[in-house]
């Protein structure tokens, strides 16, 4: 009984924590090719060409998951590079872009 009080409160934890984004991707990224603007914050994502209505976003793995208001589905970017300076995403167009902070 004991074990599955302990496990509930255990799911019940995880279930509610909040993946925090990796601070790296946090910032201002600017597209070396067209220098279009990115905008990260810890809870919102702004691609400046698409729509600069912020979007809500989670990280999972290397994959960055967002959506408009909680509407479904999910618009997924994926990261192929991030460090300090410089972030490369493959975009749900299936292009290659890189930024620069």
């Amino acid at each position: 009984m004991i074990f599955i009080f302990m496990c509930s409160i255990g799911l019940l934890l995880g279930a509610c924590s909040h993946n925090k984004p990796n601070p790296k991707l946090i910032g201002v990224w600017v597209s070396k090719a067209d220098k279009r603007k990115l905008k990260i914050t810890d809870k919102t994502f702004t691609m400046e060409s698409d729509s600069p209505e912020p979007e809500d976003y989670f990280v999972k793995g290397d994959t960055i998951y967002t959506s408009f208001e909680g509407n479904l589905p999910y618009t997924k970017y994926v990261i192929q590079k991030l460090d300090d300076h410089q972030l490369n995403l493959f975009t749900p167009d299936s292009a290659s872009v890189a930024f620069t902070k």
